[in-house]
């Protein structure tokens, strides 16, 4: 009996079998421009018929991976799969893969974890939130086409991709105040020590939601506990909240992952929410949709976000070298989390 492995289908079958250059196959295949529709349709066909894979060692060696790497503080915050699908669906119609990594939990984890990715020699470089300074992400931009996403700096040599964090966090502390509350506190996020605090998410909602609260006269009101951005640091700020006198009638986490931790917290309390404290978070991730949570929170559209950095990437890896900053106009989803507070009621 024969042992012999089939022979792999080549670049030049697709063409063949296509009728078209080894030339057109190669542009559909990096979704260059200049491609018909119909050319494009018939090479994918042809693909798909001959089930052919390009190998990924030959591609590296041509300067070329087709992967995208995509680096995340963390891999628990239900708004990144948001992210991630927008990016998805933007790679669906060509031949780019993502790879994800984890950060980890400081800068110098993260730099790591960058350098994992360049050296893979992936082709465009996604990253969300990142913590190391900027002048890191200015150096690794200049090795590999870069987006960023979720920071305020601009810079000439990666593209951004941002929410309007301070309409967004305008728009929780004011919907609060609108119901009647006075005593609205606040959990953020403690400095990452990346040296430029306007430029993070956490500092501009956190200073919006300060601004907001001077603006109405509701200065001496002002309770902001700082721990993170997860279930574990919304608990925490939550608990300090809740032991100062008198408790707040309302608090804003600045990311829904805080606002479930504090929604554990209220409950241990024996606190119901909204009718003792009403709760809002940010992003509007799935998880706040549910019946039984029914969180109010600011929705940002991950989507989107998700889909431009993938074609931000794109764009650069096919040459584009102008910067580009692209500016998401974040909405208000209001829930049952949130209603009048208990000393309003008749």
């Amino acid at each position: 009996m024969s042992t012999r492995q089939p022979r792999r289908v080549t670049i030049a079958d697709v063409a063949h079998h296509a009728g078209v250059s080894t030339t057109a196959v190669s542009k559909v295949l990096r979704s260059a421009y200049g491609v018909s529709p119909a050319m494009r349709d018939r090479v994918r066909a042809a693909i798909d018929e001959l089930g052919y894979r390009p190998r990924a060692a030959a591609r590296a060696m041509r300067g070329r991976t087709y992967t995208i790497g995509v680096l995340l503080p963390d891999l628990r915050n239900p708004f990144f799969p948001d992210i991630l699908d927008g990016l998805y669906e933007q790679l669906a119609a060509t031949d780019y893969q993502a790879i994800i990594v984890s950060g980890g939990p400081d800068a110098k984890a993260e730099s790591r974890a960058i350098d994992a990715l360049v050296d893979r020699q992936v082709d465009g470089l996604l990253m969300v939130a990142p913590r190391v300074a900027r002048a890191r992400l200015e150096e690794v931009a200049g090795q590999v086409p870069a987006v960023v996403l979720g920071l305020h700096e601009k810079s000439a040599r990666y593209d951004t991709v941002l929410d309007d964090d301070e309409v967004g966090a305008e728009l929780v502390v004011s919907h609060l105040i609108g119901l009647g509350h006075r005593r609205i506190a606040h959990i953020g996020q403690r400095a990452t020590g990346r040296g430029r605090a306007a430029a993070t998410l956490h500092e501009i909602r956190a200073a919006t939601y300060a601004r907001v609260m001077r603006e109405h006269g509701l200065d001496g009101e002002i309770a902001v506990a700082l721990t993170s951005y997860s279930e574990e640091g919304g608990y925490q700020g939550a608990r300090e909240l809740l032991a100062r006198s008198p408790r707040p009638t309302a608090i804003f986490a600045g990311a829904d992952q805080a606002a479930f931790g504090a929604l554990t917290a209220l409950h241990e309390a024996g606190l119901s929410v909204p009718a003792d404290v009403s709760l809002a978070g940010y992003d509007n991730t799935r998880l706040a949709g549910l019946s039984q949570i029914s969180l109010t929170s600011v929705d940002q559209d991950g989507g989107v976000m998700g889909r431009t950095a993938g074609r931000l990437l794109l764009e650069r890896v096919e040459g584009r070298t102008s910067a580009v900053r692209f500016s998401v106009t974040p909405t208000l989803v209001p829930r049952r989390s949130t209603a009048p507070p208990p000393d309003s009621v008749a």
